[in-house]
């Protein structure tokens, strides 16, 4: 099932299923949405004060599901990540989308993304929420991939030169499957749940920002555990952001180092995927060819089925 391209004038549903955005940062996503042509629908009361998030779970489902159903939009737009979007699962439950949707964001929204793939079967993509992209902090390269990927002009993705970690990534015969995940501690939170991660036949994407190696190893051992690296078909690590040891430096390369030799799937890193100031689109739940070799590839396809 492929998302639906936008074009100039289109609508699109601002969401805000995390942490609370400033006022200002608001205006600015309304005015990058402008710039591209399309039109931002942004509920009045869509920031209410509230200890956590950025209003209650009732109000933060509302205009999620106002959004979903919506018939004249084709795109929900996360403002920002943080926490909450996995609060939100057990009232999605209860509706029955009209149409498809393209479901854009990064962190807290790897929620969303899981649900709606397993649950739906719809693609999404991801990529910078709206805070970042309305405040200039996305490089210009970047704004134009992702906005060339969301109007078509760019049909595949492709992350190129991605290191092999492991034996199984330098001598497997290319995979062609689809690419879930997304945010690791996010994918962590939904296992032991109705929501769980399904990796059978995947190819799963994982990135993080400010964990220490201990908390990135007892996930990949609960993700071990739990048995969801025994039918994937390749792990592939994003930006790893922060995450320092009290002496100042970061274990988790030695974590990861040690997970791509225990593991007998094909593990690479290097996708410009994540937290950081690259934050390439990476369409998820799309048809994705992993290729392998000491310069292995990832090819993505952005309008096809998995």
């Amino acid at each position: 099932m492929a998302w639906r391209y936008l074009q100039k004038g289109d609508i699109v549903d601002v969401v805000s299923p995390g942490f609370a955005s400033q006022p200002e940062d608001i205006e600015k996503a309304r005015r990058f949405l402008l710039k591209w042509g399309l039109v931002p629908r942004i509920p009045k009361n869509l920031i209410q004060k509230h200890f956590l998030h950025s209003n209650s779970d009732d109000k933060r489902f509302g205009f999620l599901k106002a959004a979903i159903e919506a018939k004249d939009s084709k795109v929900i737009w996360c403002m920002r990540g943080g926490y909450g979007s996995n609060r939100l699962l057990p009232y999605l439950d209860k509706v029955k989308p009209r149409q498809q949707k393209l479901l854009v964001g990064i962190s807290d929204i790897t929620s969303l993304h899981v649900y709606f793939e397993q649950r739906w079967n719809w693609p999404t993509l991801h990529a910078s929420v709206l805070d970042r992209m309305g405040s200039g902090k996305v490089p210009a390269k970047i704004e134009k991939e992702t906005m060339d990927v969301i109007f078509g002009k760019t049909t595949s993705v492709e992350f190129k030169k991605i290191k092999a970690m492991n034996e199984a990534a330098l001598k497997m015969k290319p995979v062609k499957s689809s690419v879930v995940g997304g945010n690791l501690i996010t994918l962590q939170s939904t296992l032991g749940t109705p929501y769980q991660l399904n990796l059978d036949g995947k190819i799963l994407f994982i990135e993080e920002l400010g964990e220490r190696g201990y908390r990135v190893d007892r996930v990949l051992e609960q993700f071990s555990q739990a048995g969801l690296f025994k039918k994937c078909k390749g792990l592939i690590i994003g930006e790893i952001l922060g995450g320092a040891e009290p002496d100042g430096k970061p274990l988790w390369p030695q974590v990861f180092k040690s997970w791509a030799e225990r593991l007998d799937i094909p593990v690479f890193s290097g996708i410009e995927a994540g937290h950081g100031v690259i934050q390439r689109p990476l369409p998820l739940y799309t048809r994705a060819v992993l290729s392998g070799g000491k310069k292995g590839s990832l090819w993505i396809d952005a309008e096809g089925a998995p």
